[in-house]
């Protein structure tokens, strides 16, 4: 994109009042942002109202500012670094189909796999989860993104704590080096000049020579909290389907999933115990029709049915006949309880309980409970 069209896009996306409707309505109607500013205020009024025409007079404020930072951002690394709009071979086609489409993208990343993956997502997997999930959470996003990413499937996910970035690094694991899609996209809710959280300053650094991170907001725009639910509806509109890992009543990731089923995709969820509070939103998921998960399989199978044939490794069982882990189911439970099932003395009660958490068959959880650990 030439500087003089980055400008045109920059001022008609930055001016306010008009938001995206406004834009999508002045683009239609003329064709390029170019064109917009280059109609008289009669044609212009035609399709805004006063005050939106008014605003269209002037470029906003700290557009010479934005546009050279922007510009100079892209300079930096031209072979990583590109703003995508619609009609560009580039944009993400499945965007296109949504109510609401992005009309400009700021990316970073892996451009040759992107333009593969952009022109048929078909084999986008949106993962998502709680921010503070339980470490089988962690571990089920994880292996649900590795496993997904070797079959050749491109996992979606938000970059957030928690299930985000677990299941962005599980399909950095599970991505072959010579594969022919980003191994994962991390949709941002801030400018790609910055990372938030600052604890994946890393991690994005590993998507952006492996994936893509993709913003829709300005550089410099911090995380302000109404940015990442509105970033969801990407999140689900890259992909062919939502899987929930995680995810309390009132979770954002439950927006993704709501929003994945309004563009007509898949939603999926893993079940959890009835007592976790982390498990409460993918209940009500299934309840409201979503599939009940156990296995990547399970997901990949609602796609390619021959997948369903492939044969899966059983998870390797513990010991059944361990005098303390046979007590221990996968809900969580406090030492007084496990104390009293096996009426072992508490200090020798503690010492085999360590011995398990180190051997991987449980987790401690806070409020000194413990609970039974599935391996991935």
């Amino acid at each position: 994109m030439e500087r003089s069209d980055l400008s045109h896009w920059l001022r008609l996306l930055g001016t306010p009042d008009i938001g995206n409707d406004g834009a999508r309505r002045l683009l239609t109607a003329f064709g390029s942002p170019h064109a917009v500013f280059d109609q008289s205020a009669a044609a212009l009024a035609q399709v805004v109202h006063a005050r939106q025409l008014r605003q269209l007079a002037e470029p906003p404020a700290g557009h010479a500012d934005l546009l050279d930072k922007t510009w100079q951002w892209l300079q930096q690394r031209p072979e990583q670094r590109a703003v995508l709009v619609p009609g560009q071979d580039d944009y993400p086609a499945t965007l296109l189909h949504m109510a609401d489409p992005p009309l400009l993208l700021y990316a970073t990343g892996d451009l040759a796999r992107w333009r593969a993956f952009a022109a048929d997502a078909g084999r986008g997997l949106a993962i998502v989860g709680s921010r503070k999930p339980t470490p089988q959470g962690l571990a089920h996003a994880r292996q649900f993104a590795r496993g997904a990413a070797s079959a050749g499937w491109t996992i979606v996910s938000g970059l957030a704590l928690g299930v985000d970035g677990a299941a962005h690094e599980g399909a950095l694991e599970g991505t072959a080096d010579d594969a022919s899609q980003p191994a994962t996209v991390a949709v941002v809710g801030t400018g790609l000049d910055s990372v938030y959280p600052k604890a994946h300053l890393a991690l994005a650094r590993v998507i952006a020579a492996r994936g893509m991170l993709l913003s829709e907001y300005p550089l410099g725009t911090p995380p302000l909290a109404a940015n990442f639910p509105r970033r969801n509806r990407l999140i689900a509109g890259l992909s062919r389907g939502t899987l929930v890992v995680e995810a309390a009543l009132r979770s954002g990731s439950l927006i993704t999933a709501r929003l994945a089923a309004e563009q007509g995709k898949e939603v999926f969820a893993i079940p959890g115990s009835i007592h976790a509070p982390q498990a409460g939103g993918c209940h009500q998921l299934i309840q409201q029709g979503a599939k009940l998960v156990t296995r990547i399989e399970d997901v990949l199978e609602e796609f390619d049915p021959a997948t369903a044939a492939r044969p899966t490794a059983a998870p390797p069982e513990p010991p059944p006949d361990d005098d303390v882990l046979a007590h221990i189911g996968f809900d969580p439970m406090g030492l007084d309880a496990l104390a009293a099932r096996t009426g072992l003395p508490t200090a020798v009660l503690q010492a085999r309980l360590l011995e398990l958490e180190l051997d991987g068959h449980i987790v401690r959880l806070p409020g000194a409970l413990f609970q039974r650990f599935a391996a991935a």
